[in-house]
């Protein structure tokens, strides 16, 4: 069973809210900026608050990526509340979280609690970039583009039909509380290595660097505006791909942690142009194909190309096929994608492609 509700989480009446046995799943995103509080906080009121899923650590703790649960602790429950930030791609951990939780809710069948999602406006906004899986990928992601251009509900509400979900699910809207309206969906960082207000717009790229031995500058203050590794020799003055939408300046930075702790590395700064769309995917193969060829120390490393799942742009990578062919494919399969994406959309404004 799914609904969409219009009115907020503590105007909902569910006897699953109201009495039963509740857990959280959350991170920082869950404050009500309206009421000054948590999301766990209606329910600690009410006194049925059972239990807090959140990531290990303390926001904005460095390289902290996952929230954790499990399934004794979910036959506990009438109702697992979940309010989280997407970022707009597939690849985010917190996401993934999510549905691993569905995926989890789905086996225990009769036993599963109400799951419900409470909404947030989605940073990356409605543009689309990439393809869908075409083989095997990271475990649950689903089939959508790189940066899919749909909110968390949404998400939830094409993968609950994608795995063929009988549990109940229901996405409290967006735009049902004031604080989509209070906050700009950064304000409070989504996760450690999304800080700031440009991050949303190049991690549909710059997050596979992660699987290759060029950092995105985790461990700095600018994680994925930055990318860079010891070997690369930006004083050369190479011709660097760029692309529109985005200016590159030559750089060097120390990570505090995580890959080249405490190394310097040399690379670019990404600089977003005001006003202009920019296709990060696009771009950051370009430059992974132009590395590839300059570089004998640049490789890709595990899990590359299920994060990428797609063959086409692997072979880009590896300079199998030309720019044009890529951009071709693309393209098409980001069609594809918008049609698919429209069956689950729950608001007004529609996907749409970088031109």
């Amino acid at each position: 069973m799914f609904s969409f509700r219009t009115t907020s989480l503590e105007e909902q009446l569910d006897k699953a809210l109201q009495e039963g046995k509740v857990g959280c799943f959350c991170t920082q995103n869950c404050w009500d900026t309206d009421r000054g509080r948590y999301l766990y906080d209606i329910f600690q009121e009410r006194g049925n608050l059972q239990v807090i899923f959140n990531p290990r650590d303390t926001e904005l703790t460095p390289l902290t990526n996952h929230i954790e649960f499990s399934i004794e602790d979910l036959k506990k429950l009438s109702a697992v509340v979940v309010e989280i930030q997407d970022v707009g791609s597939r690849y985010f951990n917190y996401t993934k979280d999510v549905m691993h939780l569905m995926e989890v809710l789905k086996s225990m069948k009769d036993e599963a609690p109400s799951l419900y999602i409470v909404d947030h406006i989605n940073p990356a906004g409605r543009v689309v970039e990439g393809t869908m899986p075409s083989e095997v990928s990271e475990t649950y992601v689903p089939k959508v583009a790189h940066r899919h251009g749909l909110t968390l509900g949404e998400l939830a509400n094409l993968y609950y039909h994608e795995i063929g979900a009988k549990f109940a699910l229901h996405v409290v809207s967006a735009l049902a509380t004031d604080s989509n309206h209070q906050l700009m969906p950064w304000t409070i960082a989504p996760a450690s290595d999304i800080p700031g207000l440009f991050t949303c717009d190049v991690y549909s790229g710059g997050g596979l660097w992660n699987n290759t031995n060029v950092t995105p500058a985790i461990g700095t203050a600018r994680p994925y505006e930055y990318f860079g590794a010891p070997f690369i020799k930006t004083a050369h003055r190479e011709p660097v791909p760029v692309a529109e939408g985005i200016m590159l300046r030559p750089c060097s930075f120390t990570p505090s942690c995580g890959r080249y702790a405490g190394e310097r590395c040399y690379g670019y700064q990404l600089m977003r142009t005001p006003g202009v769309e920019y296709h990060s995917l696009m771009h950051t193969l370009q430059l992974m194909r132009f590395f590839k060829e300059r570089y004998d120390d640049f490789r890709l490393e595990e899990g590359f190309a299920a994060k990428l799942a797609d063959p086409v742009l692997l072979d880009y990578i590896e300079g199998k096929i030309s720019t044009e062919e890529m951009r071709e494919h693309v393209k098409v399969e980001e069609q594809k994608w918008i049609r698919k994406a429209k069956k689950f959309l729950l608001y007004d404004d529609q996907p749409y492609r970088v031109k």
